[in-house]
C-alpha cells in the first residue's frame, strides 16, 4: 500500500507541476493584451471580426477573466481549506461563480461564434462555453439547497472545463511539435481536443467513487 500512496503522491505533485507551469504560460499569455488594444498577439489574425463593436470587448473580458478563475477553483478541492477556512472556500467559491456565470462563460460563447477553424470550431467552443456556464449553475443550485455531493460533482465538471484554457493550449504545442499540420486544422482539432478529455477524466472519476460507495469500499 505505501507503494501505492507514494505513487498517487507523485502523481498529484507531477500534475501540480504542470497546472502551475501552463498557468504560469497563460498568464504571460493574457498580459499581452495589458493595455486595451485591437491588433496585438491572437487578434493579428482576427482581423475581419475586431471592427464588430462587441467582439473586443468580449474577447478582452474572456481573457482577463478566464485566468482568474485557476486560483479560486484550485482552492474548492483542497480538504484542508474546507475544513479549517470555511470561509475562504466560500469566498472564492461565490467569486468562481460569478466570474463564470456574468462574465467567462457569456463571453466565450459570443467570440465562439467566430472562432477560427468554420463550424467544426465554433461549435466546439459555444458547446464548451454552454456546459460551462450550465455546470456552474447547477453547482450553485446544489449547494443552494443543501446537496454538497451534486454541488461538488457538478463543480468539478465546470472546473474541468475551466481547465481547458490550459488543456487547448498544452494540446496545440504538442499537435504542432509532433505533426506539424496547417493552422486551420490544428484549430478544428483542439476545439475539441480542449475540453472533452478532462470532462471525460472527470466523468471516470465521480464513477469510479459511486462503484466504491456502492460496494462499501469507502476510505
Amino acid at each position: 500500500m505505501t507503494g501505492v500512496y507514494s505513487g498517487i503522491s507523485f502523481l498529484k505533485a507531477g500534475a501540480l507541476l504542470a497546472l502551475v507551469f501552463f498557468s504560469f504560460l497563460m498568464l504571460r499569455i493574457s498580459l499581452q493584451y495589458v493595455p486595451y488594444a485591437p491588433d496585438v498577439a491572437f487578434l493579428r489574425i482576427k482581423q475581419d471580426v475586431v471592427h464588430h463593436s462587441w467582439y473586443l470587448p468580449a474577447f478582452y473580458v474572456h481573457v482577463w477573466t478566464s485566468f482568474f478563475l485557476l486560483l479560486p477553483g484550485f482552492t474548492q478541492f483542497s480538504e484542508k481549506i474546507r475544513s479549517k477556512i470555511p470561509a475562504l472556500h466560500r469566498a472564492m467559491g461565490r467569486l468562481y461563480v460569478t466570474v463564470i456565470l456574468l462574465f467567462a462563460a457569456p463571453s466565450g460563447f459570443v467570440i465562439g461564434l467566430v472562432a477560427n477553424g468554420g463550424l467544426p470550431s465554433r461549435l466546439a467552443f459555444c458547446l464548451l462555453a454552454g456546459l460551462w456556464f450550465l455546470y456552474t449553475l447547477m453547482g450553485l443550485r446544489a449547494i443552494l439547497r443543501g446537496d454538497v455531493a451534486q454541488h461538488r460533482a457538478f463543480l468539478l465538471r465546470s472546473f474541468a472545463l475551466s481547465l481547458s484554457a490550459i488543456t487547448l493550449r498544452a494540446w496545440k504545442w504538442f499537435l504542432v511539435f509532433l505533426l506539424a499540420p496547417r493552422p486551420m486544422d490544428v484549430y478544428m482539432v483542439v476545439a475539441w481536443l480542449g475540453w472533452i478529455p478532462n470532462l471525460l477524466a472527470v466523468e471516470l472519476y465521480l464513477y469510479y467513487e459511486r462503484g466504491k460507495k456502492e460496494t462499501g469500499h469507502i476510505e
